[in-house]
């Protein structure tokens, strides 16, 4: 040993491997109740969320919002991470008080690993390890992508296999679930997600961030079939929304050369248009999902399934081919820790727990 310091090292790295030890086999040999008590956090981008489940029931689901980030038209990874860590403590205590649970009542604590943004993960993680280790009570990591589908679960339940559209501002894919936690991506997109697409649409017409939601409110006012938009071709199930993205940003330039008024003027016509177009493209690749798995029971999830022209589009379509369709409560197809309790609690009665060294991952896949 050559300084003090080095012995503190050495000291600090015993303490935290007793620690993990002691917090290993307090998990492997507790009793494990057929109805647990789990509290969950989610904080994979810019909303902090807690949410307690008991015997598969969600009591609550609190959200904190950040909109610091209006300001700068998207999210900013670093203000995100600080809004957290100043946010969680809050939004977990009123969880707990909410569904009057103590800390001693519950059999769980579930957390958001991925994917998302790096440091919002890290401050769910961080404070899940450190509630389990001081409860001494196992932790459960949830796929995101995978607990959006699993919140049709939470009221009006679908049954085995069924399709599930996932479609958010980083995501766009068909997954097959076969069961609660048997899914398999079957198509998805190749570059941009359409939530993006939404997004960045939005930005061109000089929109406030987040510019998906105004597109749907203006659409509701104006003419789907005013304008017409290419449509990008990709093979089987796969999607791509970058050229869109392209193409409408032509589309502006040329139009706003003939008159610098354009937009304003053609504001509800032009949201409507393009929505259209999106939802269009999305369901296009449903329908041939349906059509070569022979499934007739099908999902969204997902920020974009809040959107009124995909939820019409799907409900029209479902009459035409008999589907019999799930759409969850707006409160939970955005980013919400009910979602994640709810794959928790799944998780937990097939005793799939996780260790105090699990990380983050911020491009996790479903099934990884």
């Amino acid at each position: 040993m050559n300084s003090a310091s080095d012995a503190k090292i050495v000291y600090k790295k015993i303490f935290l491997l007793q620690n993990r030890i002691r917090f290993l086999i307090t998990c492997k040999f507790m009793v494990q109740p057929l109805h647990p008590t789990i509290l969950a956090i989610e904080s994979s981008c810019d909303e902090t969320s807690a949410s307690v489940i008991r015997s598969g029931k969600v009591l609550n689901n609190v959200i904190a919002s950040q909109a610091i980030h209006h300001k700068h038209g998207g999210v900013v990874p670093e203000l995100a991470s600080r809004a957290h860590q100043q946010n969680i403590l809050l939004v977990v205590n009123e969880a707990m008080q909410t569904a009057d649970i103590k800390g001693n009542e519950l059999n769980a604590i579930a957390f958001t690993r991925g994917p998302g943004l790096m440091g919002s993960l890290l401050v769910g993680v961080s404070f899940a390890k450190g509630m389990a280790l001081a409860l001494s009570i196992p932790m459960i990591e949830v796929n995101h992508m995978e607990a959006h589908v699993l919140a049709h679960f939470i009221n009006e339940r679908p049954t085995f296999p069924f399709l599930c559209l996932t479609v958010s501002g980083g995501h766009t894919q068909i997954v097959l679930v076969k069961d609660y936690l048997d899914m398999h991506v079957i198509g998805e997109t190749q570059d941009d997600a359409v939530g993006e697409a939404f997004d960045k649409a939005a930005k061109m017409m000089g929109l406030p961030y987040p510019g998906g939601p105004l597109i749907d409110k203006f659409a509701q006012l104006g003419n789907a079939s005013t304008f017409k938009f290419s449509q990008t071709v990709m093979p089987g199930l796969e999607f791509s929304f970058s050229g869109i993205k392209t193409a409408f940003l032509y589309f502006l330039r040329d139009r706003k050369k003939e008159n610098e008024k354009f937009v304003e003027e053609n504001l509800n016509d032009i949201c409507a248009s393009l929505q259209r177009h999106l939802v269009q493209m999305l369901l296009q690749k449903l329908k041939l999902a349906a059509q070569q798995t022979g499934i007739r029971e099908i999902a969204i999830a997902g920020g974009v399934a809040a959107n009124s022209g995909l939820r019409n589009e799907l409900a029209q379509t479902a009459k035409e081919l008999n589907w019999k369709i799930f759409i969850p409560e707006f409160q939970y197809c955005t980013d919400n820790a009910a979602m994640i309790a709810m794959a928790a609690h799944y998780k937990f009665l097939a005793g799939k727990f996780c260790s105090m060294d699990v990380a983050p991952i911020p491009n996790l896949a479903i099934g990884g």
